[in-house]
């Protein structure tokens, strides 16, 4: 009897050894289909047909380009180059998109800014969740990427990652480049010269003064309040 139960015991770890491989073959294909067909994915609706200088009868979940609306902004798309963290290109065009809601309070925030010399400059806003895997195929960290499973509010477009610069285009020193990911580019570090901290109070105090909050470890980025309710979006937008 005691074979039998050695020989059953050895049987059964056979199978789970070789089941393994299978599993694991298994996870790799769902995340590929993932990767290729998103969970939530934009809506036709939400995509403009035509270029749009107004928000008339848009709804609020609309995508639309910043700069159809408005030419009081700087860019500096940084993840349509080289120059980011990644180190690689992941937009094949730089373009800044946000959903309407967001759009309108950014023209709004933006306003405010100008009373005092100074206007928003982007480095990042609407990100599709396809980027975003490419994104966590080169640093599949959280602390630096959010797991595109779950996505971020890049993905649903209600998410800014800005700067300050003057009307002339001069950048306001923040103490640290964007995505800089060290002590330095935190909120809550005043260990700082006094016009960099006057420079970080005044962009903080205005977007979340328009209905944005900001990310303790990050000064660029800043999230529209709501936002985290919309879906995430796989809309591209196109190169021409």
């Amino acid at each position: 009897m005691r074979n039998f139960y050695s020989m059953l015991v050895f049987f059964v770890f056979l199978v789970s050894c070789g089941d393994k491989p299978k599993a694991d073959k298994n996870a790799e294909q769902n995340e590929d289909v993932a990767t290729k067909q998103m969970d939530t994915v934009v809506k036709e609706k939400e995509i403009p047909k035509k270029i749009f200088k107004t928000f008339e009868k848009l709804a609020d979940t609309t995508f639309v380009r910043l700069a159809d609306f408005s030419d009081g902004f700087g860019y500096e798309l940084r993840y349509a180059t080289e120059n980011n963290f990644l180190k690689e290109k992941v937009y094949d065009c730089a373009e800044c998109y946000t959903r309407v809601k967001t759009a309108k309070a950014l023209l709004k925030v933006n306003e405010d800014f100008k009373k005092s010399g100074v206007r928003i400059k982007f480095f990042d806003c609407y990100r599709p969740n396809s980027v975003q895997y490419k994104m966590w195929k080169i640093v599949p960290n959280p602390q630096y990427v959010a797991n595109p499973k779950k996505g971020s509010i890049h993905n649903k477009g209600g998410a800014v990652d800005i700067t300050l610069e003057s009307l002339d285009g001069e950048e306001l020193d923040m103490g640290t480049d964007f995505d800089f990911f060290g002590k330095r580019a935190y909120h809550d570090n005043f260990d700082l010269p006094k016009e960099i901290l006057a420079n970080r109070k005044l962009l903080k105090e205005t977007m979340e003064k328009h209905g944005f909050w900001s990310t303790r470890t990050e000064w660029w980025h800043y999230n529209l309040d709501g936002a985290h309710r919309y879906p995430i979006a796989n809309f591209k937008w196109d190169c021409n």
